[in-house]
């Protein structure tokens, strides 16, 4: 599939231009446990996955520089000399976000055409604009021997999509598609941006992703919403983070705080102790803990941060009622999107086709399911 992808990429950047001089894949991620901890400096658990953004690039001596997006059949020419955020630019704007936020660094740039196409279902939570700005940062730098880092790369990444596409992210997106690694997942510390890899041995157990495959409108000014509720409890608190915040500071303020606003804090500090927890759990193959760990992860999210929705809500209470499934919980920013789930091998064919015809009665509209391997980051295509 992925080679399918590369293929389809060099094949219409061919067609439109030339031969590509640089060829990228950048992959999607998917997050076991850690929810919104990102951004408030905390640790999460995040893994690179085999699906992701296949990108083409090279350079041109004409006067501006086309971008042109093979699933949408759209082109789009860029002027390096005026780089602004378009309104409703969709995809554009993570492509002019990493060149804009590259040229504010005083870095210099030639023209180029590129041609990207990605197999990262949209909407699904993982994190296809993070792949798209990495493999925009990875395959410049090359093309332009620009001798930046991953981290300088991951950081320009996140610029992107806080300036051009305005969402003020944290950085686990961006670090997971660019570093991670094959079979592994990466227990991330947000504030020193730095990882350590885990192998992890599902053992009987397979990851599964359902799609609930809506996205309600609430997402983007929700997630701005909370990321302002932390900030401001954490000043409260004194403290810089809610990373360094614990059960009983918080206690400590919490006649002068709305209870939804003390619970969302609450649960930020509970999910950081949980991904602690979930590590050590890796480390001793505990299956049994790392499944109660998730459901508890989704409980928080759910009744304390409020970001999940209805859909949601039912695929992970289906999931309690299966034998099949050890553990399972939303993903990602919430309010649609997919849950992960862990499924035993043997009953995954049956558990899927039940998930998905008690889906369809409760809501009248498919949900999408998907197996997907933890692989490695950001890379060259040979």
């Amino acid at each position: 599939m992925k080679k399918k992808l590369i293929s389809n990429v060099k094949k219409k950047f061919k067609e439109l231009y030339n031969k590509p001089e640089v060829m990228v894949f950048s992959p999607g991620r998917i997050n076991l446990i850690g929810e919104h901890t990102d951004y408030n400096d905390g640790y999460t658990f995040p893994a690179a996955i085999n699906k992701g953004i296949a990108l083409a690039i090279a350079q041109t001596d004409k006067e501006t520089s086309t971008a042109f997006a093979l699933d949408k059949d759209e082109s789009y020419s860029i002027s390096l000399a005026e780089v602004k955020p378009l309104n409703k630019g969709g995809w554009r704007n993570y492509i002019l976000g990493v060149v804009g936020e590259l040229l504010k660094k005083g870095i210099e740039l030639g023209n180029f055409n590129l041609v990207f196409s990605g197999n990262i279902p949209g909407g699904a939570g993982m994190s296809s604009s993070a792949a798209l700005e990495n493999s925009v940062v990875f395959a410049l730098n090359e093309l332009f021997q620009l001798n930046l880092s991953k981290n300088e790369m991951i950081l320009i990444s996140q610029k992107a999509e806080h300036n051009y596409a305005g969402v003020h992210c944290g950085i686990m997106d961006q670090y997971a598609s660019m570093f991670g690694e094959k079979k592994s997942a990466l227990l991330m510390d947000c504030r020193s941006i730095s990882s350590e890899a885990f192998q992890i041995d599902f053992k009987e157990y397979k990851l599964l992703l359902i799609n609930t495959n809506v996205k309600h409108d609430l997402s983007e000014s929700a997630y701005n919403n909370r990321r302002l509720v932390c900030e401001r409890v954490s000043e409260m608190l004194k403290v810089p983070a809610l990373r360094d915040a614990t059960e009983q500071g918080l206690m400590r303020i919490k006649n002068q705080l709305k209870e939804e606003d003390f619970q969302k804090a609450l649960y930020v500090i509970q999910e950081n102790k949980r991904v602690r927890a979930f590590t050590t759990a890796v480390e001793n193959n505990d299956i049994k803990t790392i499944g109660e760990l998730l459901y508890q992860s989704h409980e928080g999210l759910s009744e304390q941060y409020q970001v999940s929705c209805t859909e949601l809500d039912f695929l992970v209470d289906f999931a309690k009622t299966s034998s099949a499934v050890i553990g399972a919980r939303m993903m990602g920013g919430g309010f649609g999107g997919c849950t992960i789930n862990l499924v035993h091998k043997k009953q995954l064919k049956n558990f899927k086709k039940e998930v998905s015809q008690a889906f369809k009665k409760e809501f009248d509209k498919d949900c999408s399911i998907y197996k997907v391997k933890l692989s490695k980051g950001t890379y060259l295509v040979d």
